[in-house]
């Protein structure tokens, strides 16, 4: 039997990238995304392993409905990664960046991963991932709020790997901690060891795989992340950036 997955973010960047390596893989998918049009032109490449659905996690209170809609179409789900973001280098600190930014990043992103949780619980099984970001280690001047819902996101994740864990379901989350990859949103100045999706996309799958707990892309960004724990806080914050 065909594994089925659920890619929220599908139509463009990683997200896109990651439907189109899994049906490589032989999964059945479901497409998830705000813009009906990008999603049929993937449908359309291949209707016998794409399903779409158009919905923006931006609409958190009905994200649940969303997500039981796409995986009755399905008939069950294997896998759901969650690929949506959004952040703005906002040094005026404006406050509609902000807040668009958490309610995406944060909201959004808790309506999904929250619905997944309980959704492989119930089934007995499965597997979640979802991008945070090499910024949520620290606060960055450049994207207050992009920085901090990353941080939010990742001990999310952490909790319910615990939760996991120490309740003995079945289910396993991985963190794909992101560095730079050539995506609209993951480009600017000072961008360096940028990635293409589709290598992000094959190492964020073997990381599923594998089970495992965190995972940096690319591999080397680890280094980065050892560095910005490492930095005191007391020169951190006088960092210009």
């Amino acid at each position: 039997m065909r594994k089925k997955a659920i890619v929220i973010g599908a139509t463009s960047g990683i997200g896109r990238a990651f439907a189109q390596l899994l049906v490589e893989k032989g999964y059945i998918v479901g497409i998830t995304g705000r813009r009906a049009n990008l999603l049929e032109e993937m449908r359309v490449t291949n209707p016998r392993q794409y399903i779409a659905k158009q919905f923006d996690i931006d609409n958190y209170n009905s994200v649940s409905d969303s997500l039981d809609q796409l995986t009755a179409l399905l008939a069950g789900v294997d896998l759901l990664v969650l690929c949506s973001g959004t952040g703005w280098r906002n040094v005026e600190l404006n406050l509609d960046y902000e807040i668009s930014t958490v309610k995406t990043n944060v909201l959004g992103y808790t309506a999904v991963v929250n619905w997944a949780y309980k959704y492989f619980q119930e089934s007995g099984r499965g597997s979640i991932a979802a991008i945070s970001s090499i910024t949520g280690f620290r606060g960055f001047a450049l994207s207050p709020s992009y920085s901090s819902s990353k941080s939010f996101q990742m001990r999310y994740l952490e909790a319910l790997r615990q939760k996991a864990k120490t309740s003995g379901n079945l289910i396993s989350i991985t963190d794909v901690r992101a560095g730079f990859v050539n995506t609209a949103m993951g480009q600017g100045a000072g961008a360096f060891w940028v990635a293409s999706p589709d290598k992000a996309a094959r190492q964020i799958l073997k990381a599923i795989n594998n089970k495992k707990s965190v995972a940096y892309v690319t591999k080397r960004w680890v280094l980065i992340a050892w560095l910005l724990r490492l930095i005191p806080s007391f020169i951190y914050e006088r960092i210009k950036l």
